[in-house]
């Protein structure tokens, strides 16, 4: 969607309308989706999402849990299979064997998927740290490359040091993910890419957006975001009515 000098992207994290996904394209041209982050596909499966897809639509990819979130997560209870290596390696962005390996897997399904953006949404426990400040300059280095745009949501303590932030997002050309109802984004980057959480917390996804929230919304990026791409990913319960309607409110309040 172009509006004014910025292009608007709006969808939601998962396949959140009812129907599945075919349903989804007719309503919306971007999804972030959330399969590959409990469990990677298999790369002719990837390729089948693509083929079934109409051609404008776009896959944005919530990277592989193994690579943020630590093997004693809750969240990797959903793991059909377990990495190989050292468990203890995985999580963190570490810069160790087992995370980069993961990492190429990612950029494969990336890659099949014609994925331009690839979110990497680090945990609370992963707080700021002088040895996290470490690994995540060193792992970003080596994942930095031309062929994706990667998106980094930092949570707990990370949002604190906002100027710490800044420093690592611009260094490695990192797009900084926040919920625009929270905090700005501090990146220098031409994309910003917004998740939507719920008000009244840092995580409330039974939160249901006003009129008036998605009206707020929409001025801050009209008046904010000019000349960025704009992705506004909803991931809350719902989020597919939401999304919905702030697209309607962008397109009847241009000016």
């Amino acid at each position: 969607m172009n509006v004014s000098s910025i292009l608007l992207k709006v969808g939601c994290c998962g396949w959140c309308v009812k129907g599945g996904r075919k349903a989804y394209f007719q309503k919306f041209n971007v999804i972030e989706l959330q399969d590959t982050f409990y469990n990677l596909p298999r790369i002719g499966l990837a390729e089948k999402w693509r083929r079934e897809a109409p051609e404008d639509f776009e896959f944005c990819v919530k990277a592989w849990q193994v690579i943020t979130h630590p093997y004693t997560s809750p969240t990797w209870r959903r793991l059909r299979e377990k990495p190989e290596g050292k468990l203890e390696n995985y999580g963190f962005l570490r810069p160790t064997e087992e995370n980069f390996r993961a990492w190429e897997k990612v950029r494969e399904v990336c890659k099949a998927l014609r994925a331009k953006i690839c979110v990497l949404q680090t945990p609370p426990s992963f707080g700021y740290s002088e040895e996290n400040v470490r690994s995540v300059k060193e792992f970003f280095s080596a994942i930095a490359s031309r062929d994706i745009v990667v998106a980094w949501e930092p949570r707990g303590t990370w949002n604190r040091n906002l100027e710490k932030i800044k420093e690592i997002v611009d260094q490695y050309g990192i797009v900084h993910v926040v919920d625009p109802f929270k905090r700005w984004y501090v990146s220098e980057s031409n994309i910003v890419y917004f998740r939507l959480h719920g008000k009244n917390g840092e995580i409330n996804y039974r939160y249901k957006y006003t009129n008036e929230d998605l009206k707020w919304l929409w001025e801050q990026i009209r008046t904010r975001c000019l000349g960025k791409e704009v992705y506004v990913m909803f991931n809350n319960v719902y989020m597919a009515q939401d999304a919905m309607l702030f697209k309607e409110i962008a397109k009847t309040n241009l000016l």
